[in-house]
């Protein structure tokens, strides 16, 4: 090409870059987050889970009861979580699909945040815990909230796996963490995996501690704080305190000492733990936080007999209440008392009668 053909060329060119309206074609914009369903796995999301970490964040355990939401104990993990990225999970045991499954998500980008987002992922069987995609957004959660069902299935999928370590793992980094109902079944050292696909009832537990139906974990989470403790909910509503001095009785056998701290928590309630380990019962709680102990073992317990025991110390935690979970003491305790077994049948008590023990399921109970 001669020398007078590339400048005109060259000035063409420069002339049509200067048009009005002309730009270079631009990149692409990357892809939003969206809800989605795998074979493995359903996922929803609100907010932008690309959007920088928090910048700071601090250690909160949520330990909420089921039967409907403590708003302040939401709003305590969005906080801790310095309102960057919550991460909502749930398992169910089939491949149903749920679209209000994400509903946790979408209040924590509102009235509990708002938080950059609020990803939920509902597993569907153990496969899951394993895919990438799984282990990216727990990796990238500012907070993580463990929500209600069966917290067999939470067993089922997660023990073991790379789901495991990840919550440990979140918990060890200062933050924070929350479950309700079955979500707060697994929170503890220990907890009943109602394994056996039941829901085991006090006046079961009761007469034989060492029943089949009385399914026990002791090697799943290891949160800070509560490494001797195990959780119930829907105390007082479910009367499950009975179970909850069995489960006690039994743990503390197999370790051989009487440290087990039985925590059970009421429906609408929920226990806020900070980063001194200290239990303050949540703004808006309905009910109390309860606190079991033994305070020496029991006169009778063996497979194929009732438990027999006394000295079972039971506290409850009020609004003024503060219980230290480093050794279990508790500050101010609303109200306190012994519990009585004998053969498998609880003394009266005016604070325990309609906790301990009921006689019936209601029709209809989930």
């Amino acid at each position: 090409m001669n020398v007078p053909l590339r400048a005109a060329l060259a000035a063409a060119l420069l002339m049509l870059t200067t048009l009005p309206g002309w730009l270079p074609a631009a990149a692409p914009p990357a892809a939003r987050a969206h809800d989605y369903r795998d074979k493995n796995f359903d996922y929803f999301v609100v907010g932008d889970p690309a959007a920088p970490r928090a910048a700071e964040r601090y250690f909160t355990l949520a330990l909420m009861g089921g039967g409907g939401s403590v708003d302040e104990a939401f709003i305590a993990l969005a906080r801790g979580a310095g309102h960057g990225h919550m991460v909502i999970l749930r398992a169910v045991g089939d491949d149903s699909f749920d679209p209000d499954a994400g509903d946790y998500g979408r209040s924590f980008g509102a009235e509990w945040g708002p938080v950059a987002s609020a990803e939920t992922l509902v597993f569907h069987n153990r496969r899951a815990s394993y895919d990438a995609r799984v282990l990216a957004t727990l990796a990238h959660a500012d907070g993580i909230f463990l929500a209600g069902g069966d917290q067999a299935n939470y067993i089922r999928d997660w023990k073991g796996t790379p789901v495991e370590r990840a919550l440990n793992e979140h918990v060890r980094a200062n933050r924070p963490l929350g479950g309700s109902s079955a979500g707060l079944a697994i929170l503890g050292r220990y907890s009943y995996t109602a394994l056996d696909g039941g829901s085991l009832e006090s006046r079961v537990a009761l007469p034989d501690p060492f029943s089949s139906a009385v399914t026990l974990e002791s090697d799943f989470l290891r949160l800070r704080f509560l490494g001797d403790v195990i959780t119930d909910s829907h105390f007082s509503q479910r009367s499950r305190l009975g179970r909850l001095i069995v489960f006690v009785a039994r743990l503390d056998n197999q370790r051989g000492d009487l440290k087990v701290l039985g925590i059970g928590i009421d429906e609408r309630s929920a226990l806020l733990i900070d980063g001194r380990g200290i239990g303050r019962l949540a703004a808006g709680s309905a009910g109390s936080a309860w606190l079991v102990r033994a305070t020496r073992a029991p006169e009778v317990l063996r497979p194929n007999a009732p438990l027999s025991a006394d000295g079972v110390r039971i506290t409850r935690i009020g609004p003024a209440s503060a219980i230290q979970f480093r050794d279990g003491r508790v500050a101010q305790p609303a109200d306190q008392t012994s519990a009585v077994i004998r053969g498998g049948v609880p003394a009266a008590d005016p604070l325990l009668d309609t906790r301990i023990v009921r006689g019936a399921v209601p029709p209809g109970e989930p």
